[in-house]
């Protein structure tokens, strides 16, 4: 009998992996310590993880700590030098090096001049044409995916292992979307209560991966808007679009959750570059 561990296994080990680093982002990750979480060779464990994830080891941490940082300058006080501390950079110098390279503003232009700052004004309704809202029928969509629950900002935490099982079980293709559900608002809702699914496109034929849940997104009619940039201004939009595009376009939503689908990949596109359509379902 092969006692040698198959894909599957090792996207079970590298799983634990990426949990470890999002429970300690605040801490020095040790290679040897993520060695013995993934159980893998110290030798050997961080190629496979770059192979199976795209970016090393590094680079996932200094992309969750800038995703952070992004978020906390865009909603609150915090000064950036703790932000900077908490980045792990060695000072507010560095950290703005960094800053800058990843989102093309350095931090305190961003927390003041940032492109979210256009979502924080009620817009007029002869104005908001200049916002790419569509109106769309969209068929319905069954995915599969992981339950999250905690801050909207972290749900990556239950991307990166849905993927890994997509990947493993063979059903990830070229035509799988990547979309989260968001059932609880962060207006009214405590950031630790809060319920979303990161879920994967499946056909309607495939059978749901061993280790994933099943959902489905409803089909009908929905307003879709095109968010380009940082993940963390993505707050700002909905506020935007519930305020304003709304009650001007005299839409009602339906009593469905609204959700995100992710249009390119954040560990090989600048955070300036993301794609993110916002779709709220609409009654007829």
């Amino acid at each position: 009998m092969n006692s040698e561990p198959d894909f599957q296994t090792y996207q079970q080990r590298l799983m634990r992996v990426s949990a470890h680093i999002h429970n300690h982002l605040d801490d020095d990750l040790d290679f040897a310590t993520l060695a013995e979480v993934a159980c893998l060779s110290p030798w050997h464990w961080h190629r496979i993880y770059r192979g199976a994830y795209g970016e090393t080891i590094a680079a996932t941490v200094r992309r969750l700590r800038l995703h952070r940082a992004a978020g906390e300058l865009v909603n609150s006080d915090t000064p950036i030098e703790v932000i900077a501390s908490r980045s792990g950079s060695s000072g507010v110098q560095a950290f703005t090096r960094l800053f800058r390279q990843a989102y093309g503003i350095t931090p305190a232009r961003y927390r003041n001049e940032g492109r979210h700052k256009v979502f924080d004004q009620p817009v007029k309704q002869w104005e908001s044409d200049m916002y790419d809202v569509e109106l769309r029928s969209m068929n319905a969509r069954r995915l599969a995916g992981l339950p999250h629950r905690g801050s909207y900002m972290d749900i990556d935490k239950a991307f990166g292992p849905a993927a890994g099982l997509m990947a493993a079980a063979g059903a990830f293709g070229p035509d799988t979307e990547m979309i989260g559900v968001y059932y609880d608002d962060p207006g009214i809702t405590d950031e630790a209560a809060l319920n979303s699914f990161a879920g994967l496109t499946l056909p309607e034929s495939a059978e749901v991966p061993e280790g994933l849940e099943s959902r489905t997104v409803a089909g009908g009619r929905y307003a879709v808007l095109t968010h380009t940039g940082p993940y963390a201004e993505l707050h700002k939009a909905y506020h935007w679009f519930y305020g304003s595009w709304l009650p001007a376009a005299g839409q009602e939503p339906a009593d469905a959750p609204p959700c995100e689908i992710y249009r390119n990949n954040p560990r090989d596109t600048p955070p300036g570059e993301l794609i993110t359509e916002i779709c709220v379902p609409l009654k007829a």
